[in-house]
């Protein structure tokens, strides 16, 4: 199993109980038969987002995650997934959430990118929905 590893950049987030998260997102890898180099998960404020956006997919607008994959299908997946914070604060804020569950949605959401789900069309966003609900669901039972 590879590593996972948080970082942040323009923003002084830390991740709390980040040894349970990287239990949780080691249990929905396995469950989805992902397996992995590394991923690197970096914290960051909209405006870094923002530019990421702009420059890697020609979109002009916020976002909350942008999950990267830096080697070629076949090969342990390498990854660096980019969560905007200020994004997540802002869309818990809106649904009426906690920061942590809404944090914890987005963490499972660039996994499942990885593991191959799209969201695109309404179809496959409902399918995303609908794992990120089970997975959320299952992290005390994958942390212990």
């Amino acid at each position: 199993m590879g590593v996972i590893r948080y970082f942040s950049e323009g923003t002084h987030f830390k991740l709390p109980d980040s040894r349970k998260i990287t239990r949780w997102v080691k249990f929905i890898l396995t469950k989805e038969g992902v397996e992995f180099s590394f991923i690197n998960y970096i914290f960051c404020s909209d405006e870094f987002l923002h530019s990421l956006n702009k420059k890697y997919l020609s979109h002009n607008d916020y976002t909350d995650i942008i999950t990267f994959r830096l080697n070629e299908i076949g090969e342990l997946i390498e990854s660096e997934i980019y969560i905007s914070i200020d994004r997540v604060i802002d869309n818990s804020n809106a649904y009426g959430i906690p920061f942590l569950e809404e944090l914890h949605r987005v963490i499972a959401h660039g996994v499942l990118h990885l593991a191959g789900y799209k969201d695109k069309k309404p179809a496959e966003k409902a399918l995303m929905r609908k794992k990120e609900a089970a997975y959320l669901s299952l992290r005390k039972l994958s942390s212990t």
